[in-house]
């Protein structure tokens, strides 16, 4: 873990719980995509960057979740560096507590405040193609979270953030989450459509063919909604539903769980109402989902 692997001539990628990049300006620069999820993993890079005899100059972050956020204050603040975001995944890296607070939907409890959701503080910028390195550009991949990015660098190898997860994750996590479905199904097919020499997805090995690992992430979303408008044959509020769904993929209840899988499932709910397939009313106070199908 932590250890610098090579995808280019002046492309490389730490390999640690959510892929680091690194690319290499000149003989004695780099800028990172993402930084880790903690000051310790900013320590190891810097460690890495040290033994290589290069300074940090920019961290360009693909969105604004915790892991892939955590070790910007640490970095930023030993290599005075730019760091860079797209549109409101700035907002959230400068005020970290609303990542909680959105998954939470209220007051955050202190079962929330923990590194893997609430980052440290970092001065973030917006990101613009005009901010990137000769040679990098930006790929949109909307779904995942608000505005999430990758990034094509000049070694034509594209970092793929979390818009897919690799197949073991899937199978152990089931429900990853999802803030907006129908824009991650659109980035996912246009993933499909991708040629690069290598692809780095944040929480997946790297490849060179990205369709298949695609497709197993496109599938997983139709299975999960066609669990859910099963289980809305019989009127459900959202508590219950959700209550299914863990025991339906033998999932332990927490408030993380909640918190992460809720969100996701009411994501779910939102897009299986917009396509007519589930309708909501309210019945004694209470909000009631059923299938229309």
């Amino acid at each position: 873990m932590y250890e610098l692997c090579s995808a280019g001539e002046n492309s490389y990628y730490i390999q640690s719980p959510a892929k680091i990049g690194v690319i290499k300006l000149d003989d004695e620069n780099v800028c990172l995509i993402d930084s880790g999820s903690d000051k310790d993993a900013g320590r190891k890079v810097k460690k890495i960057l040290d033994e290589n005899g290069w300074r940090l100059t920019a961290i360009y972050n693909t969105h604004s979740h915790a892991d892939h956020i955590g070790g910007n204050q640490y970095l930023q603040n030993q290599y005075r560096c730019k760091i860079y975001a797209p549109c409101i995944e700035c907002d959230f890296i400068n005020h970290p507590i609303l990542e909680p607070t959105f998954l939470y939907g209220g007051f955050v409890p202190n079962e929330l405040k923990h590194k893997f959701l609430l980052a440290k503080e970092s001065n973030a910028q917006p990101l613009e193609e005009s901010k990137l390195p000769d040679g990098m550009s930006i790929i949109n991949l909307p779904g995942h979270f608000f505005n999430m990015a990758g990034y094509r660098t000049c070694d034509d190898v594209i970092f793929l953030a979390d818009c897919l997860s690799s197949k073991e994750t899937l199978e152990k996590y089931q429900i990853s989450f999802i803030y907006d479905i129908a824009e991650y199904l659109n980035t996912l097919e246009a993933v499909k459509q991708m040629d690069a020499k290598l692809f780095i997805p944040s929480h997946a090995e790297p490849t060179h063919n990205i369709r298949p690992l695609a497709q197993i992430n496109i599938d997983k979303v139709y299975e999960i909604a066609d669990i859910i408008i099963n289980i809305c044959k019989s009127p459900s509020t959202f508590e219950k539903l959700l209550q299914s769904l863990f025991e339906f993929y033998k999932l332990n209840m927490s408030f993380e769980q909640y918190a992460l899988i809720g969100s996701t499932v009411r994501s779910y709910l939102s897009w299986l109402k917009s396509d007519g397939r589930i309708k909501a009313s309210f019945e004694n106070n209470e909000l009631i989902w059923i299938s229309q199908l």
